[in-house]
């Protein structure tokens, strides 16, 4: 039987420990407004993790990875094959990719889709015992030790972020000084912000076209109020109460206790 949450009572970190250290077999799918995440795990470590807008194609992600070029895959009609090993072979046999880059694509992809779930704070998920990842998909074990670690430095980050920057629903404007900008070396994902900046445009609003996660937007948009080359606009007005209560910011004990019970006993 699969066990149903959300991440406002259970976070992604604390999912990936107990299946972990429960060493289960399965798939969780997260839904939220993020997207759709699918993880797949065997023994307790994680062997295939995608994104519905990335939903882990071997061809896909190596082109992403800039390991594999489009027209190379229209040599041999590369699009007709289903099975991602069958692909793989065909081509490490052309020339086109080394084992190596298969492996280090396919990893790189799976530590992304986890980085990016860390970082949602809410989303219904479900974990299905015995589930089996996408056939024809090719399988790469990581250990969760990392990435749990990881993933806990990265809360931390971003609670730290959130301090700084508490509101996404706010517009961002260039600084005044346009010299400033041509002054400073930014990277590409620095560049791709500040080319969505308009004063009208807001943080969350921004994030959400070129397709980032919570602590990358934050973590981007911090840095460059810290340079001063961008500012922030005026909040939105508050909206009026709707007379529905808060939400406790506690984690209820009943919830931890289910959790924990229902992976014990699989």
């Amino acid at each position: 039987m699969a066990l149903k949450g959300n991440l406002r009572d259970f976070n992604a970190t604390q999912l990936l420990n107990l299946i972990h250290l429960a060493r289960k077999t399965g798939t969780l799918t997260v839904e939220s407004r993020n997207g759709t995440a699918q993880l797949c795990f065997k023994d307790g470590k994680l062997i295939y993790a995608a994104l519905d807008r990335q939903d882990g194609r071997l061809a896909d992600v190596l082109i992403r990875a800039g390991k594999l070029r489009p027209e190379q895959l229209k040599a041999f009609e590369a699009a007709q094959i289903q099975d991602d090993k069958v692909l793989g072979l065909k081509l490490i046999e052309a020339g086109y990719v080394t084992q190596q880059d298969i492996l280090a694509s396919l990893r790189a992809q799976m530590l992304d889709v986890v980085y990016r779930l860390f970082a949602w704070n809410e989303g219904a998920f479900r974990f299905e015992p015995h589930l089996q990842p996408v056939q024809n998909r090719i399988p790469v074990p990581l250990d969760l030790e990392n990435l749990i670690m990881e993933g806990a430095r990265r809360l931390r980050e971003i609670e730290r972020l959130k301090e700084e920057l508490p509101d996404l629903d706010i517009p961002v404007r260039l600084t005044s000084r346009p010299e400033a900008i041509r002054k400073v070396q930014l990277s590409a994902e620095e560049w791709r912000v500040i080319s969505q900046i308009n004063g009208r445009h807001t943080i969350e609003q921004i994030m959400r076209r070129l397709n980032m996660d919570e602590i990358q937007i934050r973590r981007i948009i911090y840095g460059l109020l810290q340079a001063g080359l961008i500012e922030l606009g005026a909040p939105p007005p508050a909206a009026p109460p709707a007379g529905v209560p808060a939400r406790g910011g506690g984690v209820s004990r009943s919830v931890v206790e289910k959790l924990i019970n229902y992976f014990r006993g699989l």
